[in-house]
């Protein structure tokens, strides 16, 4: 348990560091940029940004709370603690389309999908044997499956 929770931390850090690589770079200002013209650029980005790093934050501390006090896991909670990693992983790229694009619904949903996907593996492992039933339930798992599926339905009927 101890090397699936240092991966973890490992993959977590990547990730949340990652979140910032979409960012547009100072370069693309021709000349000093004004107040209007920074906000502009960087304030979708940003709020992207930002919304990601908060949620995979929640997302790694459950994590990281439920993983210290399993003492051991069989074949399939590593395999689904994987998958969870997995999920993380593919933050950055969601959080750029989401960043660039931000009122497009068709982004909005996917986002909103990726969001629910990590709820719902984090949920997953929140159930599993070597977790506590409880994590599960207290708002590591229902809530933000909830709030996540409002989210995203919300998305995808304004899409249309």
């Amino acid at each position: 348990m101890r090397r699936l929770e240092m991966l973890s931390n490992t993959i977590f850090g990547v990730a949340m560091t990652l979140l910032a690589y979409d960012l547009p770079k100072a370069g693309r200002f021709a000349s000093a940029p004004g107040w209007i013209d920074i906000l502009n650029v960087y304030a979708q980005p940003v709020i992207a940004l930002t919304i990601s790093f908060i949620v995979s934050g929640l997302f790694w501390f459950s994590h990281h709370r439920r993983l210290a006090v399993a003492p051991e896991a069989s074949r399939g909670v590593v395999f689904l603690n994987l998958l969870f990693l997995l999920s993380i992983i593919i933050l950055p790229v969601t959080n750029g389309l989401y960043g660039i694009y931000r009122l497009d619904g068709v982004v909005a949903v996917i986002y909103g999908v990726h969001l629910l996907t990590i709820a719902t593996l984090n949920g997953c492992c929140g159930l599993s044997p070597s977790g506590p039933l409880r994590s599960a339930i207290d708002g590591n798992g229902v809530i933000p499956i909830a709030v996540f599926v409002i989210a995203t339905a919300t998305a995808l009927v304004s899409q249309r």
